[in-house]
């Protein structure tokens, strides 16, 4: 079935008749499954939690049925998280049927943006924003439907968003498009999407700034197992753009980097030769080194694993 989003006939329509609201328990929903966008905390959280008891959930939730007994939120994940610390055991909610994914993640993009304006999200925020608009899977007609029903349910009527002017021929958005509606050049906003296919364990050290967006880019297009590899280590060994550049690099040439090779480029060193036994290579594992030897010198390292050797085959023979 595909939803229709009028707004017009919506406010045409008599209110027993509008978008129903109804009562369900905090217990039978939960989270948006692709929900990106940052949770109240702290004193913003408390404040809400204090609004909700003393009046109540006064702005219903937006969810649509799950298909396992629960139902998904698509808007409102504050206020049912607050609803819960206040002790509410239900929430009003409006519940959608048959929307396609596309407009159900419209929904979920939409209203975060609509509450907290672009600027004030987190970069990786700011990406899955450009990502959506970017993709060609959403319709421009049906995203300006979304955002009347959105602003007339949240009360925001006087917030726009300004509207696509064009799509080239392909129905794609283009990058300049995109960037204009936000201030954005179109490279920040090639940027941004790349930033959006950053492994989600990566993303948390552009936010903090830990990880600029420039290396976060070069990082965007190596494989899953190596950026999972990355953040591993990041902690340990910061990247700034030339490391950056040069793991991109690296891995067009070798196509896949271990640990090893990560380690040694981020750790701005050149590979030193290998210690061999009978022409043979001896390597230490990146968890060994780390779990025994990760603030020891090299000459440490030597002398421990010479000893290590001499207890074991004076204990055992060779």
């Amino acid at each position: 079935m595909n939803t229709q989003f009028d707004l017009k006939a919506m406010l045409a329509t008599p209110p027993a008749l509008q978008n129903a609201v109804k009562q369900i328990p905090c217990e039978m929903l939960k989270p948006y499954h692709n929900h990106r966008f940052e949770m109240y905390s702290g004193e913003r959280l408390d404040d809400m939690v204090a609004s909700i008891r003393a009046n109540g959930v006064l702005c219903p939730i937006v969810v649509q049925p799950s298909g396992d007994g629960f139902y998904e939120i698509l808007i409102g994940h504050n206020r049912w998280n607050a609803s819960k610390a206040a002790g509410l055991p239900s929430v009003p909610a409006i519940i959608k049927e048959g929307l396609t994914p596309e407009e159900a993640e419209m929904y979920v993009v939409e209203s975060n943006l609509i509450q907290r304006g672009f600027d004030n999200l987190k970069i990786s925020e700011q990406a899955a924003v450009v990502a959506e608009r970017h993709d060609a899977m959403f319709s421009q007609g049906k995203r300006n439907d979304i955002i009347r029903e959105i602003q007339t349910l949240e009360g925001t009527d006087g917030l726009t968003l300004r509207p696509m002017e064009s799509n080239n021929e392909n129905g794609f958005d283009s990058s300049r498009e995109v960037g204009a509606e936000y201030g954005l050049s179109k490279a920040s906003v090639v940027r941004l999407l790349r930033v959006n296919v950053l492994l989600d364990d990566l993303k948390k050290y552009v936010d903090d700034r830990t990880l600029a967006v420039r290396s976060a880019v070069e990082i965007s297009f190596l494989n899953e197992q190596t950026q999972k590899r990355i953040a591993e280590v990041i902690d340990d060994f910061p990247v700034d753009m030339k490391k950056a550049k040069l793991l991109r690099d690296s891995a067009d040439e070798f196509c896949n980097l271990t640990m090893d090779d990560i380690i040694r480029i981020l750790d701005g060193k050149k590979k030193e030769p290998e210690p061999t036994v009978k022409g043979k290579a001896v390597k230490i594992s990146h968890e060994s080194f780390k779990k025994y030897f990760k603030d020891s010198s090299e000459k440490d390292i030597y002398d421990t694993i010479e000893r290590a050797l001499e207890l074991y085959f004076k204990k055992y023979g060779k």
